[in-house]
């Protein structure tokens, strides 16, 4: 009888053996390329994150300023308050997660705040951020910045004159009327867009710096500026109170004194933009949010999982060399003789770190990005004059 081929017992057992090796090998290779892969993931997605987060804050910062007066815009102050006898109240406008006011000190005379500057610092105002491996930043930032809107034609014209006698804006500032007429600024589906939270800044010969209005309501040809808006800035009109729509208005001598009389000469009026950037480790505290609030609509989350959100400010009064990555601390606002209106780059620094702890290491990957914007409109010095 012929010997049938086939395998012994002991070459059975050596393949078996070879091929568990062959697979352990395969799966530690797999398993292991899956790991990395994860983390670039992880990284990738994070440095994402930053970028989007980053890129809205430089494009805001680029327009910084843009429409608003050099020296800011005017906001409602007593002469009782200007003793600087009140409580001290950032001027700083974040959402109320953050609990702070609208109210509060400039870099000249901190506890009396009497304008409201393009850029705001906000030093250390924001949130320490907490990681879920127990990592801990220092108090984060805020900034609240302004420019004007400039895709609108609203201050083409102004809102009062002969050639549009229907526009007309209320001796106590709460309503503002467009005249429909061709020829004259519109406003709602047929002409410019206007929407209950806009902030408008109006200007005119009696007052270039202008005031702000929160618009409360739109009917029609009608803005209504309702008293108790959120950034406290509508129904005041007492007769000591600058910053106001008073300061607007034409004068009469009464009992030896300049007093408004209601009535106004030609006033002109834009929208303007006050974005608010924060970070938000309240909602979701093991993915923290930055946050962009426009106004005071809902904020925004723009960015997740971001540990640290820092800003420092150079300044140039024209005379002195600017200060290097000057931070602005709140018991000394700016360089000695600066404000706010002399700031002309800002350094911003964002922090990160992954979703998820790195599967290779069971650790926390952290990166960061910075990088300096100049302030254009801010920025610009005619050299001809």
């Amino acid at each position: 009888m012929k010997k049938k081929s086939g395998f012994t017992l002991v070459e059975l057992i050596i393949g078996m053996a070879v091929t568990m090796v062959a697979l352990a090998a395969a799966v530690t290779v797999f398993r292991d390329s899956t790991k990395a892969n994860t983390n670039v993931t992880q990284t990738s997605d994070m440095s994402d994150n930053m970028r989007a987060g980053l890129n809205l804050i430089v494009q805001d910062l680029i327009q910084t300023g843009t429409g608003i007066p050099a020296g800011g815009v005017s906001i409602p102050n007593s002469a009782a308050t200007k003793g600087c006898n009140t409580t001290a109240r950032r001027v700083n406008r974040p959402p109320a997660v953050l609990k702070l006011t609208f109210d509060g000190p400039n870099s000249t005379n901190l506890g009396c705040n009497v304008i409201l500057p393009a850029v705001e610092p906000g030093n250390g105002l924001g949130p320490a951020v907490t990681s879920p491996d127990g990592t801990s930043s220092p108090a984060t930032d805020i900034i609240t910045i302004m420019y004007a809107d400039n895709t609108l034609a609203m201050d083409q014209k102004p809102i009062n004159t002969p050639a549009c006698p229907k526009g007309a804006i209320a001796a106590n500032g709460s309503t503002v009327t467009f005249d429909p007429a061709p020829g004259c600024v519109t406003i709602g589906a047929a002409g410019i867009p206007v929407n209950p939270g806009d902030l408008l800044m109006l200007y005119n010969a009696n007052n270039s710096n202008g005031i702000l209005q929160t618009v409360s309501s739109v009917s029609g040809q009608v803005l209504t500026f309702n008293a108790g808006d959120a950034f406290n800035l509508n129904g005041r009109t007492a007769s000591e109170t600058s910053g106001t729509i008073l300061s607007l208005q034409n004068t009469s001598i009464v009992a030896g004194k300049a007093t408004p009389n209601g009535t106004y000469p030609a006033t002109s009026c834009t929208r303007v933009w006050m974005v608010t950037y924060y970070l938000d480790a309240t909602t979701d505290p093991k993915h923290p949010m930055l946050m962009r609030a426009v106004n005071f609509n809902t904020p925004q989350p723009v960015a997740e999982t971001l540990e640290n959100l820092q800003f420092s400010y150079n300044f140039a009064d024209g005379t002195t060399p600017p200060p290097v990555n000057q931070f602005f601390v709140p018991t000394v606002p700016a360089p000695a003789g600066d404000n706010e209106s002399e700031i002309r780059s800002v350094n911003v620094y964002l922090g990160a770190r992954s979703t998820n702890p790195a599967a290779t290491t069971g650790k926390y990957v952290r990166t960061n990005l910075a990088t300096q914007v100049a302030l254009r409109s801010m920025a610009y010095f005619n050299t001809y004059q």
